[in-house]
C-alpha cells in the first residue's frame, strides 16, 4: 500500500499493508486531516520514525466484531495495555505502554490503511461527512477541558490562537460560557469566529491583565504560556494545549506569587465530539482550505505549513 513514511525526511512510498493483531480493526482510509503535531514530528518532536497522521475518517475492512465491518469510523489515538498502573487507575491515555497513533511506537494514518483497536473505534453518524468527521479527534480534545473543569457560564475565558484547534475550543466554550474571547494573529481566522458569534481580539489589541478566570493557550508558540500568565486572574486557570519541539523557559515566580493553577490537555471523549457534529453545534467546514489525493500528500504537507490556510485534507 502507499504511505508517508518518516524516517529522516517524510516521504510517500511503497509498505506492506498491515495486519491487525488480536483485537484490532483493519481499517480502510478514506480522509485523513493535517495538524500542527504532525509539522512538529516531523521537525523531531517525539522522535518518531514511522507511518504519520492520526486524524482520520475510513471504513472497517475486518474485525472480530461483525457489527463493524463496512461501518465508517474515526478512532481515538492512544492504545492501552489495559495492565498498567494507570490502566488500573482508568486512565489509559497516559497508560505507561501506550501506543499512539502516528506519534509514538505506532503506524498512523497517512496510508491506505491503518489498524487499532476495537475498542477504540466510534462510528460516524450518517448526516455527518467524512470532511466534517476528520474533525472528531482535535474537536475531542476541545471536549477534553470541559471535561477536565468546571466551567460557570459567567466564567470570563480566553482562547490564545485562532488556528485550527484554537477555532474549535473556541466553539466548544462558547457552548458553556458566552464569555469567550478568542485571541488571534490573522484577521481572516478571527472572522470565522465572529461569524459564529463569539468575540474576537487581535494579538496587537491591549487586553486587561488578570482579566480572565481561564485561559487557554492554543497558540503553538513558545509566547502563548507568557502571554497566558498575564491575562489569566489571581487563583486562575491556565489551560495548556500548545505542543512545540523545542523546550522553553518562562519566570516560574508568576504563577507561585498569584496561586495560578496550571493544567495540560491533551487528548479527549469522542462521543461527545461526534453529537456535536451531526448536531450541527460545532461548525468545521469553513476551516477547510485546501483538499489533495494521496498522491499529492507530500506537497499537502508544505501547504499545511504555510500561514494562510486552515485545514488541509487528503483524500484517498
Amino acid at each position: 500500500m502507499k504511505a508517508l513514511y518518516l524516517d529522516e525526511n517524510a516521504k510517500l512510498t511503497e509498505v506492506p499493508r498491515p495486519r491487525p493483531a488480536q483485537g484490532e480493526a483493519l481499517v480502510r482510509v478514506t480522509t485523513v486531516g493535517i495538524c500542527n503535531t504532525d509539522l512538529e514530528i516531523m521537525k523531531g518532536y517525539m522522535n518518531f520514525s514511522g507511518i504519520l497522521g492520526h486524524e482520520f475518517v475510513g471504513v472497517v475492512e475486518n474485525a472480530a466484531t461483525e457489527d463493524l465491518i463496512g461501518k465508517r469510523v474515526v478512532g481515538e489515538i492512544n492504545c492501552s495495555c489495559h495492565e498498567c498502573e494507570y490502566c488500573r487507575k482508568e486512565m489509559p491515555n497516559h497508560c505507561l505502554n501506550r501506543t499512539v497513533l502516528g506519534i509514538l511506537n505506532r503506524n498512523g494514518a497517512f496510508a491506505e490503511y491503518l489498524t487499532l483497536p476495537e475498542e477504540n473505534l466510534h462510528i460516524v453518524p450518517d448526516s455527518v461527512s467524512d470532511d466534517s468527521a476528520v474533525f472528531a479527534e482535535p474537536l475531542a480534545a476541545a471536549f477534553r477541558i470541559t471535561e477536565q473543569l468546571s466551567i460557570d457560564n459567567l466564567d470570563k475565558i480566553v482562547v490564545l490562537g485562532a488556528g485550527k484547534l484554537g477555532q474549535l475550543i473556541s466553539q466548544v466554550l462558547h457552548q458553556v460560557s458566552r464569555n469567550v474571547v478568542s485571541v488571534g494573529r490573522n484577521q481572516w481566522k478571527l472572522e470565522l469566529l465572529k461569524e459564529l458569534g463569539i468575540r474576537t481580539v487581535h494579538t496587537n489589541e491591549p487586553m486587561e491583565r488578570g482579566y480572565a478566570d481561564i485561559v487557554v493557550d492554543a497558540t503553538g508558540s513558545y509566547d502563548g504560556f507568557n502571554r497566558a500568565l498575564e491575562l489569566v486572574r489571581p487563583e486562575g486557570t491556565v489551560i495548556l494545549k500548545t505542543t512545540v519541539t523545542h523546550p522553553t523557559a518562562f519566570d516560574m515566580s508568576i504563577p507561585v506569587i498569584n496561586e495560578v493553577r496550571v493544567m495540560g490537555s491533551r487528548c479527549g471523549p469522542f462521543r461527545p465530539a461526534l453529537n456535536a457534529l451531526e448536531e450541527g453545534n460545532i461548525i468545521v467546514s469553513p476551516m477547510v482550505t485546501e483538499s489533495y489525493e494521496l498522491k499529492d500528500i507530500e506537497k499537502a504537507l508544505v501547504r499545511a505549513s504555510q500561514k494562510d490556510v486552515m485545514k488541509v485534507l487528503v483524500h484517498m
